[in-house]
């Protein structure tokens, strides 16, 4: 029997060795509706302190196009765009856990947690299912299904 894989994993799988060979990595790639249109949102990041720039989303634009013509990986029409994971980031895979260690986050708990739905900490990882964070000098550990969303905050 065929597995059925998602627009997102093949387009991670076509778009991961062009976004090195240009020098970045892949944050995420998401193909969602929004409003009538289909986007098929492909996030780059780096390890240059000046972060992604429009240059930069604009070259993997270019690179990706010729690749995801040939491929044609989605049959339905889609606007794609590139973009850089920003300041405040969404933390949805293992490697994101691992690179923003240390980082202010907030948690975003699908039911009350000691009375809150949100908890602002310092994350410490990611470990057998369960995000680990620091508050307050004491190390927690939330179950990731319990947790709606976790970001990075930035402190403007």
């Amino acid at each position: 029997m065929k597995q059925h894989r998602s627009v997102a994993d093949t387009v991670w799988e076509l778009a991961e060795p062009v976004a090195k060979d240009l020098g970045f990595s892949l944050w995420d790639v998401e193909y969602v509706k929004e409003g009538s249109d289909m986007i098929l949102r492909i996030t780059i990041d780096t390890d240059r302190e000046e972060g992604i720039t429009i240059d930069d989303c604009e070259a993997m634009h270019r690179a990706i196009d010729p690749v995801l013509d040939e491929a044609d990986p989605i049959e339905d029409a889609y606007m794609l765009a590139v973009s850089s994971p920003g300041v405040e980031r969404v933390l949805t895979r293992p490697e994101h856990f691992s690179k923003m260690s240390g980082s202010d986050i907030m948690l975003k708990f699908y039911a009350s947690v000691d009375g809150s739905k949100t908890l602002r900490a310092t994350l410490v990882g990611l470990e057998d299912g369960a995000v680990i964070v620091r508050e307050n000098g004491t190390e927690r550990r939330f179950p990731l299904k319990s947790v709606a969303k976790c970001e990075t905050v930035f402190d403007w």
